[in-house]
């Protein structure tokens, strides 16, 4: 296998999510599935392999893939939307603990990632953590905005998020 091969590969398999293309999807797996073969122990082909699946809407062998590319030790920028494709694909098919779990793992490894914060809070909600979900919410919110009226009243919000069942009776 080459670095041009896998990359051609890559690219093949992002044009076909764009598109929403299951041909080119389906050629780019073939392609993953070749390199794979070539080279079973490489944990960014196993992973390319499971995004690849998850756009195709191959939930079950996504989660095999993902699972085994962390395995394979899986680091940096493709672990962490790993860990976000994993909990992602694990909410959507109802499995919401599962989802928790690799969620919070995302969430802090890579503290940063609002787009996993945000997946958490909706696998929290589905387990009706209503409050926890809330407090990821806004506080990504208030870190993140730029509206000046969410601004004037950020202190006293951050505040609630930690106290929404608090009241002033």
């Amino acid at each position: 296998m080459t670095r041009e091969q896998l990359d051609e590969a890559i690219q093949l398999r992002e044009e076909g999510r764009a598109r929403q293309d299951l041909v080119i999807l389906e050629q780019a797996r073939t392609r993953l599935l070749e390199l794979s073969a070539a080279d079973p122990d490489n944990a960014e082909i196993t992973y390319q392999l499971a995004v690849n699946h998850d756009n195709m809407g191959l939930e079950q062998d996504a989660i095999r893939y993902y699972l085994r590319s962390f395995e394979q030790g899986l680091s940096g920028p493709d672990l962490e939307r790993g860990l976000m494709g994993l909990g992602s694909t694990y909410r959507a098919m109802g499995e919401y603990d599962k989802a928790i779990e690799i969620l919070r793992r995302g969430a802090r490894e890579f503290p940063a990632n609002r787009a996993i914060q945000t997946f958490l809070a909706m696998a929290l909600y589905n387990t009706q953590n209503y409050k926890e979900a809330m407090e990821i919410v806004l506080t990504n919110l208030l870190e993140t905005t730029s509206d000046e009226k969410l601004q004037y009243f950020k202190r006293g919000l951050l505040y609630y998020t930690q106290h929404l069942d608090e009241s002033w009776e």
